[in-house]
């Protein structure tokens, strides 16, 4: 007899005591490519990403590693950048890139039965990619466009000048990107760089979804054959961090209807035995709808729609910021409170109540983000681009359950002295 939910009462609740994360599988192709899986679900897709390290940045060419990833699929010696295009759907399947400063990424996203038939167009991607030139011009002149709509946003600025600020403008986390930056890219110069890095040595291959036992066979065939060449890419040994010496940026934009703010600081990563704790100071401050900044600057005071903190990761260094948009005429008051809310944490422990709810939530968010295979495979790259293991997430997750408010307060102490932390504002005075 089935059972009929009386729905005039709230479910029960429980609480999340432990999770059982999935682990990757690894494997090894023929020429030395490590591949490792994570097969999950039950929809016959799976996710193949190529992962390379970035090298060293060139200031005088900033652009190299975005350009040549993207540009990957415009064509080879082979096939159009249409024919790839028309291949590559004609079976259902998707292609994708991704770029940051510590490394970029090639997708595709294929239905498992045309796995086989899909994977040569990759291939040739991968191997043997010309970077045309009518195809080059469009890029640039695109990409140049889209810029000078950026530089017309008031939040995107804000972002780009922060980064610059804390980092250096020139250490890739830091580099302002100007339109003159496109002229500098040339054929020859991509075709260079490619070489370079996208070698057997600097890869590795992730494969998430419904994997099945025919997938790193396919992935030996049309992957693991090529000799192994180059040397493996080293991303410890980047330009030192040269940040600026002052703490207040004010850049005006007259048309602007709001202003800008962002506020932070160079932090410590997810390597760091902190993390952990300060991922959890950073959601009571502002790392979710019912943060302490949201409360305050947008329930009470009225002063913006939306404001956030973030802990951002990365492979050399990270970021502490607070970001929001407000109205020209309340931006010093705006400043004011974000201030105020982190003096609060420094000198008043947090309550239990407050603290409950921002663990729940936290345990909550990461039990979702593993849901499916995609998001399992983004749990695995998190660590293994830090050189973590899987026991990385045991200390994560115990951490969040088991942090008391004496700790969050030495660590805001620790972390969050407001005399290093630098303050960007972009719109009218």
């Amino acid at each position: 007899m089935q059972t009929i939910i009386d729905r005039s009462l709230q479910p029960e609740t429980k609480d999340i005591d432990r999770i059982n994360i999935p682990q990757a599988k690894k494997f090894t192709l023929d020429n030395g490519i490590p591949v490792y899986t994570l097969t999950a679900g039950f929809q016959d897709l799976v996710k193949i990403e190529f992962l390379f390290l970035n090298q060293e940045f060139d200031v005088n060419r900033p652009l190299l590693n975005s350009a040549t990833n993207r540009m990957l699929s415009d064509g080879t010696s082979n096939y159009t950048a249409q024919q790839l295009a028309d291949h590559i759907d004609y079976y259902g399947s998707f292609f994708e890139t991704d770029e940051n400063s510590d490394f970029t990424s090639i997708m595709i996203y294929s239905l498992n039965k045309y796995l086989e038939a899909t994977l040569p167009f990759v291939s040739d991607i991968i191997h043997d990619p010309v970077f045309p030139s009518l195809e080059l011009d469009t890029f640039i002149r695109n990409n140049k466009q889209n810029l000078t709509v950026e530089n017309e946003k008031v939040s995107s600025l804000a972002r780009r000048k922060f980064n610059e600020v804390i980092f250096g403008e020139k250490h890739p986390y830091g580099y302002l990107v100007q339109t003159s930056d496109f002229d500098k890219l040339n054929r020859e110069h991509l075709k260079e760089y490619f070489k370079k890095k996208y070698t057997t040595s600097n890869c590795v291959i992730i494969v998430s979804g419904l994997v099945k036992d025919d997938a790193v066979k396919l992935l030996n065939k049309f992957f693991g054959q090529t000799a192994a060449t180059g040397k493996i890419i080293s991303n410890g040994i980047r330009p030192v961090f040269t940040p600026s010496a002052d703490k207040t940026h004010r850049i005006e934009k007259e048309s602007a209807v709001q202003s800008a703010i962002r506020i932070g600081k160079p932090f410590i990563n997810r390597a760091h035995t902190d993390y952990p704790g300060v991922a959890v100071l950073n959601t009571v401050l502002g790392g979710y709808f019912g943060s302490r900044l949201m409360s305050n600057i947008r329930e009470d005071k009225g002063y913006t729609y939306g404001i956030g903190s973030a802990v951002v990761s990365m492979k050399q260094e990270g970021y502490f910021f607070i970001t929001t948009e407000v109205g020209a005429d309340v931006t010093n008051p705006a400043i004011e409170e974000i201030y105020k809310e982190i003096l609060t944490l420094k000198e008043e422990p947090i309550d239990t109540e407050e603290l409950e709810m921002a663990r729940n939530y936290m345990l909550g968010t990461f039990l979702k983000g593993m849901d499916g295979a995609f998001q399992l495979a983004e749990r695995f790259k998190s660590i293994y681009l830090y050189d973590l293991d899987y026991s990385y997430y045991d200390r994560y997750l115990q951490k969040i359950r088991t942090i008391q408010a004496d700790e969050l307060q030495d660590l805001a102490r620790k972390y969050f002295d407001i005399s290093g932390f630098y303050e960007i504002v972009v719109g009218r005075k």
